[in-house]
């Protein structure tokens, strides 16, 4: 029987307050503390490298723990950990984008000690709630189709999240200042105020829908090794041999480190991110200090890649059923190289087509991610005792390489104030950036193309497979024969 819908929709929404919050991150923290604080472009990279590299650490570890604990108050190992993600991303966030408390004209350093600490929380907790959100995906599901679905409706509220904070932020600008100040091409410290209310506001939203994911999704029971020994043992495995064949399935983090595909997922993924998030961080920059359009734009465009984004999150499933998990990342990839290269030959003359640029970019970003997830997702196949260890894994590549790549991007910023220097190197960066890293994805993926991802030479045949009619055979398997494990026959 498939996963019941309250239960699929339950799920899709309990990433939103990460998803909210991660879209102003990652879209208006540099331009935040670039233009309206006036703060040092230095200091404000390093604040998000702080950010990364303290959600990179933390995400192994989340992972690790939340694979050997067994939940508190009644929840579920996942759930127990999305709940103090939630609490600890309410708690800190605010603070972000609001001027230091009794010190608003602090230097520039004193400023940065003060954010730091909230930084670090707030990864944190975001970290723990986005672990074990998708790490919930592989034990709520067997079936690789509704994991891709699983995956794809996530998105898909990952682009509506992004879709209401664009939209509150448009509402923002039209509802404070007139047409005048709008038409400016750079925001101020007066727009300090539409920052503030828009971070009150998504935060509120995000705590009601995380209330009731916790309210809809149950939580399947996981059992420990003795308890899984037993089970098969009582469905017909009665030897010390078959006992040993059962526990040999599982995965420990020491297992996947000997991996090989893990590793090439893992480049995947990193890769998909580094698209992604580049792309949402330096696109408001893009549009109004190479491009000149007003600065009401930081909101329009984000919302028209997302929008795409959206739509092609919907057609997902289909897509994967029907070209499968290579091709479509290939075809993600396509687009969002093409969308690089138009931005690099876009100007002021020509500024209008940045519309169809950035829908290139949604549509191709989307695609990619919600493919590395899926191929996640088969990596982890039914080894879902250590899905939240692979899928922090994969988090902490996607964390340190941000982390680093922005920093890198704000030290080889031209100068501190504004020069013609500036005009086209958000270019240079939007159009390499991401291309560069859109060729590192596809040479992965060339090297994924001889193997099906999933299937490893160390598994065995998952538990269900093994009671089936060829059970007689492996009944009578010697020694040797064991040594030799079968492999997964479950599809790519």
């Amino acid at each position: 029987m498939g996963l019941p819908l309250t239960q699929r929709l339950g799920y899709s929404i309990g990433h939103v307050l990460n998803d909210l919050t991660a879209s102003v991150w990652f879209s208006y923290l540099i331009v935040y503390f670039h233009q309206v604080m006036n703060f040092n472009n230095n200091l404000a990279g390093y604040l998000m490298l702080i950010g990364q590299v303290s959600d990179a650490m933390f995400t192994p570890f989340i992972g690790y723990e939340s694979d050997r604990t067994r939940g508190f108050c009644g929840l579920g190992r996942r759930k127990a950990w999305h709940l103090v993600g939630t609490i600890s991303v309410a708690c800190s966030y605010p603070f972000l984008f609001n001027d230091c408390i009794g010190y608003p004209n602090a230097p520039d350093w004193s400023k940065f000690i003060y954010f730091a600490p909230f930084v670090v929380i707030f990864q944190f907790g975001w970290a723990a709630t986005q672990i074990s959100h998708l790490s919930l995906i592989p034990d709520l599901t067997s079936d690789d189709n509704e994991r891709v679905e699983l995956n794809g409706i996530r998105y898909a509220f990952t682009v509506l999240s992004n879709l209401v904070v664009f939209g509150i932020f448009w509402l923002l600008f039209l509802l404070h200042g007139d047409h005048s100040d709008n038409m400016e091409s750079q925001l101020t410290s007066v727009d300090a105020l539409k920052f503030r209310n828009l971070v009150f506001i998504i935060v509120g939203m995000g705590i009601v829908f995380s209330i009731a994911f916790h309210l809809i999704v149950r939580e399947p029971v996981q059992h420990d090794d003795v308890s899984t020994a037993e089970n098969a043992i009582s469905d017909g495995f009665s030897t010390t041999i078959e006992k040993s064949t059962v526990l040999r399935t599982r995965m420990t983090w020491k297992c996947w480190l000997k991996t090989k595909q893990f590793y090439q997922i893992a480049v995947v993924y990193m890769s998909t991110r580094l698209f992604v998030n580049v792309s949402q961080i330096y696109l408001p920059l893009y549009v109004t200090e190479t491009l000149d359009l007003p600065k009401d734009s930081v909101a329009i465009f984000p919302l028209v890649v997302y929008v795409s984004g959206f739509v092609a999150s919907i057609a997902m499933r289909l897509v994967n059923s029907r070209l499968g998990r290579k091709a479509t990342y290939a075809l993600g990839l396509a687009l969002g190289m093409g969308a690089c290269a138009w931005i690099y030959f876009l100007n002021h003359d020509n500024a209008k087509q940045v519309y169809g640029a950035v829908i290139l970019l949604g549509l191709g970003g989307s695609t990619m991610l919600v493919t590395s997830l899926a191929m996640t997702s088969d990596l982890i196949a039914c080894n879902v005792e250590s899905g939240a260890f692979v899928y922090g894994a994969m988090s902490f590549t996607d964390k340190l390489s941000n982390g680093v790549a922005v920093v890198l991007i704000q030290h080889l910023h031209p100068c501190v104030a504004c020069c013609p220097s500036c005009k086209d190197y958000y270019r240079q960066v939007l159009t390499f950036v991401p291309g560069g890293v859109a060729v590192v994805a596809f040479i992965a993926l060339l090297s994924l193309l001889p193997y099906k991802i999933g299937l490893r030479p160390n598994t065995v045949r998952p538990l269900k497979s093994l009671v089936s009619n060829d059970f007689k055979r492996e009944e009578a398997m010697t020694d040797d024969d064991e040594r030799q494990p079968l492999l997964h026959n479950r599809p790519s």
